[in-house]
């Protein structure tokens, strides 16, 4: 492992760390350029629009639970290059099936290909785990959020610029990005993870993707860390699949709203992951910047229906705000505390298991969100903030030790 305890960013962004940014810039970038244009390539091929979009979401999520423990558990056996290989391979196909389109099974298939391949993001964890010390991979965790913050950022706005141009530019641009990712990965990435530090074993029992998750979940400290993080997933999902339609009905806000919108929740993420995380992890600990990440999260979650009695630009700024931030607090202190708590040669089991339990929580949010919406335009938001606070009251009750 390289000792990066007094090393700043710049210097962070050399070296490994430097080539794997450059893989989570790209990998944002392809993913969130299909954002403006999945509706309305649907648009023709169903008459009920807004469940589609939803069970495109789930399918991809479905797929995700199921492929991540085992392509983690690959990571561990394998290597992690291979399966970032696989991975950014699985996007490309996936981008080109939906951009070819021509019928509602093929933009199902191309999102089900990619979601059985979505390996990409434990095998990155589990590198930096691998060349990282343990008390700086929180620090590179939120600095390579921030990178990923800054693809969010500019992904949007460049699939609604390409989008006037043709509804599959956007998609065939994504394919092309994850083809590019997959050759700088290949040409630069070196593998993490020596033979000797490798999985003795790859059971092919262990494939089933519960198996997997209960596996990881054998040790008090893990069950806690993985709770809060559903519960920050949970809610973070049930926050961003409903704040579209939401600000649609408190502000009659567009499409070129939403997308300032998701500019300046870009802009949040890199100060809250790239610059506020890194100076507060280094004076409190990642417990701590957790426990604050949730409070802010659960703040933010609750004042959006407020937007409901104040319906003003201004406010709603200061309410996506303290979520962003929130959650740039959060990601990387948890990123780091789950890191630490595993062992070296089941890291990427642990990551992909992280990033199942996630998946779960992007099907159950939507889904929850739209039915609290038909009850109550801020019962999603009301829902939210509990299972935040939830998520609080189970980190505080964690020592703060390691496993």
């Amino acid at each position: 492992m390289s000792n990066l305890s007094a090393l700043s960013y710049p210097h962070l962004l050399r070296g490994r760390i430097g080539v794997i940014a450059v893989s989570v810039f790209l990998n944002f970038v392809g993913f969130t350029l299909v954002i403006p244009v999945m509706p309305f390539l649907l648009v023709g091929h169903t008459r009920h629009l807004a469940f589609a979009v939803g069970a495109i979401v789930s399918v991809y999520a479905l797929c995700e639970f199921i492929a991540a423990p085992i392509l983690g558990a690959c990571s561990d056996r394998y290597g992690r290059r291979p399966v970032l290989l696989l991975s950014l391979l699985g996007s490309a196909v996936g981008y080109a099936l939906i951009g070819i389109g021509g019928s509602l099974w093929m933009i199902v298939a191309g999102r089900v290909i990619d979601g059985l391949t979505a390996g990409s993001i434990s095998a990155l964890f589990a590198y930096v785990a691998d060349v990282v010390e343990p008390q700086q991979r929180s620090r590179v965790y939120g600095l390579l959020g921030a990178v990923g913050g800054l693809g969010f950022m500019l992904g949007p706005a460049i699939g609604g610029v390409l989008g006037e141009v043709s509804l599959s530019c956007p998609v065939f641009v994504a394919a092309a990005l994850s083809l590019a990712n997959l050759y700088w990965v290949h040409r630069a990435v070196v593998e993490s993870l020596p033979h000797e530090r490798r999985s003795a074993r790859f059971h092919w029992r262990g494939l089933n993707p519960l198996r997997q998750l209960r596996s990881a979940l054998t040790g008090r400290h893990l069950r806690i860390l993985f709770a809060a993080a559903f519960g920050f997933c949970l809610a973070a999902a049930m926050w961003q699949s409903n704040l579209p339609v939401f600000l649609k009905q408190a502000l009659g806000s567009g499409p070129l709203q939403i997308g300032l919108l998701l500019l300046v929740v870009g802009a949040l993420d890199i100060i809250g992951q790239g610059m506020l995380a890194g100076w507060l992890l280094g004076r409190y600990g990642e417990r701590r910047v957790a426990g604050a990440g949730l409070l802010l999260n659960a703040l933010g979650c609750a004042l959006t229906a407020s937007v409901l009695m104040i319906p003003s630009w201004w406010w709603l700024a200061l309410v996506v705000a303290a979520f962003t931030l929130g959650d740039g607090l959060f990601q990387p202190s948890i990123g780091g505390l789950i890191a630490n708590a595993a062992p070296d040669d089941m890291q990427g089991s642990i990551q992909g298991a992280n990033q199942s339990q996630q998946a779960v929580a992007r099907m159950i949010g939507p889904l929850l969100a739209a039915g609290l919406f038909g009850w109550h335009p801020a019962l999603p938001y009301a829902g939210g903030a509990l299972a935040l606070l939830a998520a609080l009251a189970v980190l505080l009750g964690l020592r703060n030790r390691r496993a």
